[in-house]
């Protein structure tokens, strides 16, 4: 039976966990002076078991999966209605239908998409290859390589097609290339997941072992010619515009006529080709690869993208090796989270537009963005005071921060649904129509200026980012709750937990990234050659840090990967800290739980990091995530602190207190 809650009740829902300091998750066993982290969430992390479908489980997650209640009840209440519902109501209403009817899914089987398998089985020739790998494009299918519209690096109000690297079904190229035994193992289990998948497609058992076997040899040739995940984050390295005949010559034996007009895309003649040698690696392997081997990869790349939408076999072996093997998660998430988070992946600004009217209220937005101006105060009063920057530079990082833009909880402009035709009939049909309409909608933007009230999340995301191209700050509603906000605690918890978040994404601005665009988000080199010396050595210190910190014996932090979250971190914390000292100003200073304010905002700041993450999850985060793990997040910014310092007392010599040496301040 469907329950229906209102706006102010559902509210609530979110108003009765709140953002505070909790002794009780401290562990009075370990000194603050040693280990920040387990000192505030020793006896949480002892007491928190990991819920068996996830394979970490901190405040991020809890808020998430609280915000995945929410828009249940929404998607409950809008699949209820009758004909009296709004399109978007319907729509979202009708999406959650379609993919609640577990029945006519299992029963359906394979047969909604059965007719791109005839497509793959008819093709011929390399050119059919590619014309098939445009095709793909179209449905949301990322096979042999990334295409789409993005930003020009070098003229941010220009759209331009963006030629990547892709193709790969394991995580990063990493994975292809590495001898260790652990990696050896993977493959093989890779392979095997491969093979089983290739079996419900359809091919026979010996097929599918040929064609799992010529998956990884096509993505391993792939993987060799990718740049890695740190020389991805040189933005340079991914930037080499040329017209699209210039493209052609540089890779002979793609047919990039044929290819584009696969994808319907309108008239273009310049190019970003991000990767010149992938794609040349990429024509190799199209000029040598039997075309057999390109069917089961193509065919492997459309199931691996469609799995989870299908039936039951397929969502089970999809979940044992992306969910079991490579995570750890022992249990698949039950079906209504599953859809709900499709909903919101796919048409997350219809059903977003459902969740701020009841779950957003406009004092939330009001009072974050007064905390995001004392964090701009706060960011403005460190670049007049660092000492390394030289003066031309420093003015022109104040104009990078005054140029800021901020866009907090939803867009201004929702997104135009209008030409997406959902219904109650085929799930996984309803996800190819809606992947096929986002494709359409971002080729639409060649021939257009930027549009720059786009966002990049859906408004109940539980997270928030910074991007360098438009210069911007972004805040999704969904993040805006407690643990991380809170309109009734105390400023001090709020500083630590939201405005930390807010701190970092405004340093991202000024990471070793974020700092190569200007205050019009363009690639250019603002800093005199100076300045930019002074700043990668202070940033070499983080690296050297952080690539200090195991996780196993036989895996350290890649303090080059997460260099920038560092910063970020870094930066964040002690940027909402000097907000925090103005939002005190002429306050009472008393203390709660017998903690002071500074004390409360660095305990709060931990807390917000506090995970327990099983074993497998902790190798593919080290392998590959941009992020620290938590417990480094914590200890690591704060032990650079003398603000953090001073507030615990903590001695010269402590774990928590780096020597002034190899103390690291960079904003």
């Amino acid at each position: 039976m469907l329950k229906i809650i209102t706006a102010a009740a559902a509210f609530c829902l979110i108003a009765g966990v709140r953002a505070e300091v909790t002794p009780a998750n401290f562990d009075p066993s370990v000194k603050p002076q040693n280990d920040f982290y387990h000192y505030a969430n020793g006896t949480w992390l002892k007491n928190t078991p990991i819920p068996p479908e996830f394979s970490r489980w901190g405040s991020f997650d809890d808020l998430h999966q609280r915000n995945l209640e929410n828009l249940r009840l929404l998607c409950q209440r809008a699949s209820a209605q009758d004909n009296g519902s709004t399109f978007i109501e319907k729509m979202v209403g009708d999406f959650f239908a379609s993919g609640m009817d577990e029945d006519a899914i299992n029963e359906a089987g394979i047969q909604p998409v059965s007719f791109e398998f005839d497509r793959i089985s008819a093709l011929q020739t390399p050119d059919d290859v590619l014309g098939e790998m445009a095709h793909l494009d179209t449905l949301g299918v990322t096979a042999g390589f990334d295409f789409e519209v993005g930003p020009d690096d070098k003229d941010s109000n220009l759209e331009l097609v963006q030629l990547g690297q892709g193709g790969l079904g394991l995580p990063e190229r990493d994975y292809y290339l590495r001898t260790d035994e652990k990696s050896k193992e993977l493959r093989v289990k890779y392979v095997a997941h491969v093979l089983r998948m290739l079996e419900f497609t359809g091919y026979t058992p010996g097929d599918a072992a040929a064609g799992a076997d010529a998956v990884l040899r096509i993505e391993t040739a792939l993987a060799r010619g990718s740049l890695t995940q740190v020389q991805l984050r040189d933005p340079y390295a991914s930037y080499h515009k040329m017209t699209l005949a210039a493209a052609a010559a540089l890779t002979p034996g793609i047919n990039w006529p044929l290819y584009i007009d696969g994808t319907h895309a309108p008239a273009f003649s310049d190019v970003n080709l991000a990767h010149p040698d992938f794609f040349k690696a990429l024509a190799v392997a199209l000029a040598k690869t039997p075309v057999d081997d390109w069917k089961a990869y193509l065919r492997w790349h459309f199931i691996h993208t469609y799995a989870p939408y299908l039936n039951d076999d397929l969502v089970n072996e999809n979940f044992s090796f992306y969910g079991t093997t490579l995570t750890g998660a022992k249990r698949l998430l039950p079906r209504w989270k599953r859809v709900v988070s499709t909903i919101d992946s796919s048409v997350g600004e219809a059903l977003g537009q459902l969740y701020v009217a009841d779950f957003f209220p406009p004092e939330a937005k009001a009072s974050v963005l007064q905390m995001v101006a004392n964090l701009r105060a706060s960011l403005r009063s460190r670049l007049l005071a660092i000492d390394w920057m030289d003066e031309a530079t420093r003015t022109k990082a104040l104009a990078k921060l005054d140029a800021f833009t901020v866009k907090m909880g939803y867009p201004d402009k929702w997104r135009d649904y209008s030409s997406l035709a959902i219904d109650r009939g085929s799930y996984v049909q309803n996800i190819l129509k809606a992947n096929a309409f986002e494709v359409r909608r971002n080729l639409r933007k060649l021939g257009h200026p930027v549009d720059k009230t786009e966002w990049e999340m859906s408004p109940p995301t539980v997270n928030a980012y910074y991007d360098p191209s438009q210069n911007e700050i972004v805040f999704p509603a969904g993040i805006l709750q407690p643990p991380f906000f809170d309109p009734k605690a105390d400023a001090a918890v709020n500083y630590g937990g939201i405005g930390a978040v807010i701190g970092h994404e405004m340093t991202h601005g000024f990471d070793d990234q974020g700092r190569l665009y200007d205050g019009q988000g363009n690639l250019a080199d603002w800093w005199t050659p100076e300045s930019a010396v002074k700043f990668k050595e202070h940033a070499a210190r983080i690296v050297k840090q952080f690539n200090g910190y195991y996780v196993f014996p036989d895996l350290h932090v890649n303090g080059e990967l997460t260099e920038g979250e560092n910063i970020a971190d870094l930066g964040g914390v002690k940027i909402s800290y000097g907000a925090l000292q103005t939002a005190l100003a002429g306050q009472p200073q008393d203390k709660i739980d017998g903690f002071t304010p500074e004390q409360r905002f660095f305990i709060s700041f931990a807390s917000i990091w506090a995970v327990n993450i099983r074993p497998q999850a902790l190798r593919l985060q080290v392998n590959s995530n941009p992020h620290s793990p938590g417990e480094f997040r914590c200890n690591g910014p704060l032990s650079n602190l003398p603000e953090f310092a001073r507030a615990f007392a903590v001695p010269e010599g402590a774990p928590m207190r780096r020597p002034d040496a190899e103390r690291v301040s960079i904003w």
